[in-house]
C-alpha cells in the first residue's frame, strides 16, 4: 500500500502532465482558428476557377462531337485497373484516433477492391510510416533508350505499393508543393500509368461537422462537381466531446456564413456576357484545369489540417479532464490514508497511557 509521501509525488506528477496537456489544448486551439481562416481564405479561389471554367465550356470546342463528352485527357474513363490512393494523415500523434481512423479507412477501400492495383501515396509521417509497414515501397530501375537518355522504369512486384511519401507538407501548407504533387498524379493519369485517383482524408466544416471522406479526384466528371465513393460520420459521443472542448477552448462551433460571398465568387465567369479572352478558350480551358485539380488537392489538405487540430484539441481536453479525476481520486485517498495513519497513533499513545 502506498504511503503518503508516494501519493504527493504522483499527485505532482500528474499536476505537471495536466499543465502540459492543457497547454497543449490552447495551443491546438489558436492553431485551429488559423487553420480554419486559412480554409475559408481558399474557398473564393476555388470558387473563381470554377466558374472560369463553366464559363470556357460553354465557349470553346472542347467535347466529342461523336460522344459528346470532354475531349481533353482528364475527363477519359478507363477500366480501373491500376488505381492511387492519396492518404492524408497529420505529421504528429496526440490527436486521438485521428490517425488511426484515417489509416482504417483506407485499408477499408484497399480490402474492398481486391481486383485492383494500388499506388498509394502519404501525406503525413503518420500515414507513411504505417503504410510502409503493411506494404512495400515501389523499386524503379535505370534504363538507357536508343537515343542515350535515362528513364527509370518500375518494376511491380506486388499488387499494393508506396510510390511517395510527402511528410511535413501539412506542418506548412504551400500551395506550391501541392501543385507540384497534382502535377505529378496528373502526367502519370494521363500516360495510363493510373486509371483514378482516390484521396482520404477528414472532411472539416466545423468542430461538430466533419467526416472521413474517401473522395474520387480523377477522371473529372463535371467542372464544379464532387464524386465521394465513401464517407463514415462520426458518433454523437464524438461529437459532444468535440463541442465540450471547442466551448471550453471559445472555438465557435458552427461554421462562419460565407454564403454570400461564395455565390458572388460563383458569378464571375458564369454570367451570359461576352468575355473576350486574350488565348483561345480551349488553350485556356487546358491550361486552367491542372490549377483546378490542383485546388481540390489543396481544399482537402487545408480541410486536414483544421480536423487534425480540432482532434488533438479533443484529445487534450479529454486528458486534462482525466487528469483532474485522477488527482481528486489520488487526493481522496491520500487523505483516508493519512487520517488511518493519525488514527493508528493516537490509538498508540492511548493504548500506552492505559497500560502506565
Amino acid at each position: 500500500m502506498a504511503n503518503v509521501l508516494d501519493l504527493r509525488r504522483r499527485i505532482r506528477s500528474v499536476k505537471n502532465t495536466r499543465q502540459i496537456t492543457k497547454a497543449m489544448k490552447m495551443v491546438s486551439a489558436a492553431k485551429l482558428r488559423r487553420a480554419q481562416e486559412r480554409a475559408l481564405a481558399a474557398r473564393p479561389y476555388s470558387a473563381m476557377i470554377t466558374g472560369v471554367l463553366n464559363s470556357l465550356v460553354r465557349r470553346a470546342e472542347i467535347y466529342d462531337p461523336a460522344t459528346g463528352n470532354l475531349r481533353h485527357p482528364l475527363f477519359i474513363t478507363r477500366p480501373e485497373k491500376r488505381v492511387m490512393l492519396v492518404v492524408v494523415t497529420g505529421d504528429k500523434g496526440f490527436a486521438g484516433a485521428f490517425n488511426a481512423n484515417i489509416l482504417k479507412t483506407a485499408f477499408q477501400f484497399i480490402a474492398g477492391n481486391p481486383d485492383k492495383e494500388f499506388d498509394l501515396e502519404a501525406v503525413g509521417r503518420k500515414g507513411r510510416d504505417q503504410l510502409r509497414r503493411h506494404y512495400p515501397t515501389a523499386v524503379y530501375a535505370e534504363q538507357t533508350t536508343e537515343e542515350g537518355r535515362a528513364l527509370r522504369v518500375r518494376e511491380r512486384k506486388s499488387r499494393i505499393e508506396v510510390t511517395g511519401d510527402h511528410p511535413g507538407m501539412l506542418e506548412k501548407l504551400e500551395a506550391s508543393r501541392v501543385f507540384a504533387v497534382s502535377q505529378n498524379i496528373i502526367s502519370r493519369y494521363v500516360r495510363e500509368e493510373i486509371d483514378a485517383v482516390y484521396i482520404v482524408y477528414n472532411e472539416f466544416k466545423s468542430v461538430i461537422a466533419q467526416r472521413l471522406v474517401v473522395e474520387k479526384l480523377l477522371p473529372l466528371m463535371a467542372i464544379g462537381g464532387r464524386q465521394i465513393a465513401g464517407a463514415v460520420e462520426p458518433t454523437k459521443e464524438e461529437r459532444e466531446r468535440a463541442a465540450e472542448a471547442a466551448r471550453s477552448a471559445g472555438i465557435q462551433l458552427e461554421p462562419a456564413d460565407t454564403r454570400e460571398a461564395d455565390e458572388e465568387a460563383k458569378k464571375f465567369g458564369t454570367s451570359n456576357v461576352d468575355y473576350i479572352y486574350e488565348q483561345p478558350a480551349e488553350h485556356l480551358f487546358n491550361g486552367l484545369l491542372p490549377q483546378y485539380v490542383s485546388s481540390m488537392l489543396y481544399h482537402a489538405m487545408t480541410e486536414s489540417v483544421a480536423a487534425e487540430h480540432a482532434a488533438r484539441m479533443t484529445a487534450m481536453d479529454s486528458a486534462t479532464n482525466n487528469a483532474s479525476d485522477m488527482i481528486d481520486s489520488l487526493t481522496l485517498h491520500m487523505n483516508r490514508v493519512r487520517q488511518a495513519a493519525i488514527t493508528k497513533e493516537i490509538i498508540e499513545i492511548v493504548s500506552g497511557a492505559a497500560a502506565l
